[in-house]
């Protein structure tokens, strides 16, 4: 692999790129010698292109490393002038390339791919080099494998490690800390670096380079709210900067919350009042509308009450961004720690409404349906029906049920409680007497659409024999019992065919419900398989 490398380098070097250098935040040493940039790119076919341009921008030449892409990347690299290079994977590779292309440059910059980077940070990291700096390190806090973070949650541990994304050295630097070394590595380049006592200069940036996704897209929070004069204040002044609009839904409200809303000064607040109380579920939908007429890209909720952390709004977000889910809500339920503040009473009702709501929408995964703390993608409002969703506070389960029949994908964020001063408004006991109707009249409505009107599935047969057979066989025991009660004669075979019909009516709807997560399962595969 490595005298491939070098053939590949050698030709390389031999015929520059010719692109006009606009560097000015390089010294006229820089100017008169090659500055190289290297970019590993993986199947990158979408953003090479501008990385590739934008760093042409401070080098003579910009090499792209193909680390096995598949896709059109390396042909939009070369598009764009850069030379491509086939390399293998891993830090070694990146590094034996990094010393040859220093043979004949003064300057050289490696931009690390494991964390995804902002390329514009690029003249923070020169400019050290521009002070007498040998070598410039940067790096910054970057979000660990999104397959570990709820597991990294559970124990306590934080999910961000310092990971370095820019490595920029001198010519002369490179060659004197690299000098007989087989196995190159970053750590012990930055130890090499030490011992022959180089300047180096380290940048730590403070965000995440994936956040600076938040403002290129549109994001909308609906806030609805509910007699919350001492906490709607408290709320909006939490909302991050990188929210373009504030929907606030005053849902009939007969303290100020209404007036403080509107002093509050914030121009991205949009307030909008009912006049009569129609229940959350309206007033989000309401907001819904709104933002759909505001054209935003994703749209989040917050309630008014402020027991929703903001600092967690872009664990909901992210996955929607990048494409992993079209709705996102957190999830409180994992382990006790994140149930804290929570009464047992709302622990337990939470607990059987989760499992009602499974059945109902479909998605086996998902826990603590009540958790009002979500984000919705706007294909997804633009999918659903948004006035047939329940009003009141059975909608956050009525909605699932209504995009699982569509075949939108739904994620579980675990996000800690978080209880001050303002109380629930459920009454657990009232609540699941109204919603679990509703959500039995949902099940059947979604069994309808998904598997009959959108395509046919046996399983509706399973679920449509067992909601028979099982109260049938119910039916058969209780009439049983009675008969015995009375002392009336019943045959010999009664008890059997009763445990016979109930047994085969359970069997058919543990049936129905397996096929049911089935399909759900095969089509999250087909989702990641897309992505």
């Amino acid at each position: 692999m490595f005298s491939t490398l070098t053939f590949g380098l050698n030709s390389l070097i031999s015929d520059p790129i010719s692109v006009v250098s606009s560097p000015s935040q390089l010294t006229d040493r820089l100017l008169r010698h090659e500055f190289t940039v290297l970019i590993p790119a993986q199947n990158e076919e979408a953003s090479i292109g501008s990385k590739v341009l934008l760093a042409a921008s401070y080098a003579d030449r910009v090499l792209v490393l193909d680390q096995g892409s598949t896709d059109r990347t390396m042909e939009v690299a070369a598009l764009g002038g850069a030379r491509v290079v086939p390399i293998g994977r891993g830090e070694e590779s990146l590094l034996k390339v990094l010393c040859r292309a220093s043979l004949d440059s003064e300057i050289v910059v490696l931009i690390y791919p494991e964390c995804m980077q902002d390329i514009d940070l690029l003249a923070h990291v020169l400019e050290p080099l521009r002070q007498g700096f040998d070598l410039s390190v940067g790096s910054w806090p970057c979000r660990l494998s999104n397959e570990h973070e709820t597991v990294m949650l559970l124990n306590g541990k934080n999910t961000f490690k310092e990971k370095i994304g820019f490595l920029a050295v001198t010519s002369d630097s490179l060659q004197k800390i690299s000098s007989g070394k087989e196995h190159i590595s970053l750590k012990s380049l930055l130890s090499a670096a030490k011992t022959e006592k180089l300047k180096v200069n380290y940048l730590s940036f403070d965000v995440d380079p994936m956040f600076r996704k938040l403002e290129s897209t549109r994001i909308g929070v609906v806030v609805p709210a509910y007699n919350e004069e001492l906490l709607i204040a408290e709320t909006l002044r939490g909302i991050p900067e990188y929210i373009d609009k504030i929907y606030v839904i005053d849902d009939g409200s007969i303290d100020r919350t209404g007036e403080i809303v509107k002093k509050f000064g914030d121009p991205r607040v949009v307030y909008l009042r009912h006049e009569v109380n129609k229940g959350v579920g309206a007033a989000i939908i309401n907001g819904y509308k709104l933002a759909l007429k505001d054209e935003m890209d994703i749209v989040a909720v917050m309630a008014g009450d402020n027991q929703m952390d903001p600092g967690q709004l872009p664990r909901l977000i992210f996955p929607i961004i990048e494409g992993r889910a079209d709705y996102t809500k957190g999830n409180r339920l994992l382990t006790d720690d994140f149930m804290t503040g929570m009464s047992k009473w709302r622990s337990l009702g939470n607990l059987l409404l989760s499992f009602i709501t499974k059945i109902g929408s479909g998605y086996w995964q998902i826990m603590d349906p009540q958790n009002g703390y979500t984000a919705i993608s706007k294909q997804a409002l633009e999918v659903i029906d948004l006035d047939s969703v329940y009003p009141y506070y059975g909608y956050c389960n009525d909605l699932l049920i209504k995009l699982n029949a569509f075949g939108m994908r739904v994620m579980d964020v675990v996000i800690p409680a978080r209880y001050g001063k303002e109380k629930s408004k459920i009454r657990y006991s009232k609540y699941i007497r109204k919603v679990a109707p509703m959500i039995f009249r949902g099940f059947l409505w979604r069994l309808r659409i998904k598997y009959t009107v959108l395509e046919f599935h046996p399983l509706v047969l399973f679920y449509f024999l067992g909601m028979i057979a099982l109260p049938a066989g119910v039916l058969l025991g209780l009439w049983g019992i009675l008969q015995m009660l009375l002392s009336n004669p019943l045959p010999s075979y009664y008890p059997l065919l009763g445990f016979l019909v109930m047994g085969a009516g359970l069997q058919m709807l543990l049936f129905g419900m397996l096929f049911d997560m089935q399909v759900e399962k095969k089509r999250n595969e087909r989702a990641g398989l897309a992505r």
